[in-house]
């Protein structure tokens, strides 16, 4: 983002619509899972029909709770539910059920690390709200399906603390791993259960005024958050620098051009016509349930990851990434009961299984068993074997769900340092490299990586890389 301008500065603010894993929808006992035959389950109540009257899923509003005490929030006792007027084809009631003034979670924070330094972003509010229907462009026509209207959501608003697209990435990420450690949505953003906006402006770094907002709606990828911020951040920066004065839009990024582009003029607040619901009595929770909630809490990311490097000794970095993946941390930790080399056995989650657990759930397929994986760890952190042959453990584990010992022992893949073998190896590559021989002892010291490569290779990569090196020298020396 610095090419685009050295002497402006971003600053973002987000709007996380975090749809809610409860079973029914947020004021009518719809079914809310994602799919489903289109308009299959929709009732008065979803459409807003006269006489039809809605009822608080007070599960939504037990979820909306975990996630502000997840993310440091400040617990309304009492909230209150409003009306946002619009106008829109995925909107049938011509309205929306959310909380304008009176929302259920105000004042929390989530501290990230991003480009090697710690920050601290602020969130303004947590509020509860209905989603609406979604729209499906094909063949020139464009359909609704209304099954996901009135499903509930919560809207997560950030102070404008974010700085760069990284910080925002980094944000997102850390707050999809807290909400899924709670359980209360299984943030798909590709099935739209997680979406982001983006409120962006520029400004020069010396000046404390903030200059005009635009907001780029509906990001359904981390990537896409990064490059649309990116994008908007650049037009910004040439129009403000030629002197061009901005206005207040809503955006859309353009995946293909990779570009911020223009949907309509940004709304105000007296667009919207707010009134208080009249058919939703405030929302009054009790220090008992509120209590409840805290005490149903899991261990969440952060406080998993500092006892991960405490009590197990690895990496922040792998503690990190273990940590803000629920099966990925559940499968750490019961490998580690049976482990000797943590360090070893984190790295290889990390490093080669964690694509294996993927945003829309684990690929049990891919994975070694958990006690299986630790005996690689032990096997590889013994020296047993290499750690190309711990990498094919892992596949063959998982494939044929034998214990990996038996399979080293059944494919002779443990590392050979028998000193005969290992001499019949260098004896063998240096028949075969009569040049590289000579080379050597010609002083060209570079020819026994050669000799030392074609003797691994004989060996089918398992020999040991060091007896190899030894072993040629002293042949080698023999000859000289």
């Amino acid at each position: 983002m610095e090419k685009a301008g050295n002497d402006y500065e971003a600053v973002v603010g987000l709007e996380i619509h975090c749809e809610l894993s409860t079973k029914t929808k947020a004021f009518c006992s719809c079914e809310s899972a994602f799919g489903g035959e289109p308009n299959s389950r929709c009732c008065p109540v979803c459409f807003g029909l006269p006489g039809a009257l809605p009822a608080l899923n007070m599960k939504a509003a037990e979820f909306a709770v975990r996630a502000g005490v997840a993310l440091n929030c400040r617990i309304s006792r009492i909230s209150s539910f409003d009306r946002k007027n619009y106008f829109y084809p995925d909107l049938p009631k011509g309205y929306q059920i959310t909380q304008q003034r009176n929302p259920i979670c105000r004042d929390g924070f989530i501290d990230i690390q991003s480009s090697g330094a710690k920050k601290r972003i602020r969130i303004e509010r947590i509020h509860l709200e209905e989603d609406a229907g979604k729209l499906i462009h094909r063949d020139g026509e464009t359909l609704i399906d209304y099954n996901r209207a009135g499903v509930p959501l919560i809207e997560i608003v950030t102070k404008p603390d974010i700085s760069s697209a990284r910080e925002a990435q980094d944000f997102v990420r850390k707050l999809r791993s807290i909400i899924l450690c709670t359980a209360i949505s299984d943030c798909r953003m590709n099935e739209g259960s997680l979406r982001v906006d983006v409120n962006i402006s520029v400004k020069r770094k010396t000046d404390a005024e903030l200059g005009v907002r635009t907001e780029i709606k509906n990001l359904n990828s981390v990537n896409a958050i990064g490059k649309a911020i990116e994008s908007e951040f650049s037009r910004q920066v040439s129009l403000v620098s030629k002197g061009i004065p901005l206005s207040r839009e809503t955006m859309r990024f353009d995946p293909v051009s990779k570009s911020t582009l223009t949907m309509r003029s940004k709304e105000s607040y007296n667009d919207y016509r707010y009134f208080a619901e009249p058919d939703i009595p405030p929302l009054v929770l009790s220090e008992e349930f509120i209590s409840c909630v805290e005490q149903s809490m899991p261990e969440l990311p952060e406080r998993k990851a500092e006892r991960y490097v405490s009590v197990f000794g690895i990496s922040e970095d792998s503690a990190f990434l273990i940590s803000g993946n629920n099966d990925a941390s559940a499968y750490f930790e019961k490998a580690a009961e049976s482990c000797s080399y943590l360090k070893t056995l984190s790295n290889m989650i990390t490093s080669t299984l964690f694509p294996a657990f993927g945003d829309d759930g684990t690929d049990m397929s891919r994975l070694p068993e958990p006690e299986h994986l630790s005996e690689i760890a032990d096997l590889s952190g013994t020296g047993t074997i290499n750690s190309l042959t711990a990498k094919k453990l892992m596949e063959l584990s998982a494939k044929e769900k034998k214990s990996p010992r038996e399979i080293v022992e059944r494919d002779c893949l443990a590392v050979i340092r028998d000193r005969d073998r290992i001499k019949k190896l260098i004896g063998a590559a240096l028949s075969e490299m009569p040049k590289a021989k000579s080379d050597y002892l010609r002083g060209k010291k570079a020819a026994l990586k050669s000799i030392v490569g074609r003797a691994m290779f004989l060996s089918g990569g398992l020999a040991d890389p060091e007896l190899l090196n030894e072993e040629a020298e002293n042949q080698l020396a023999e000859k000289e």
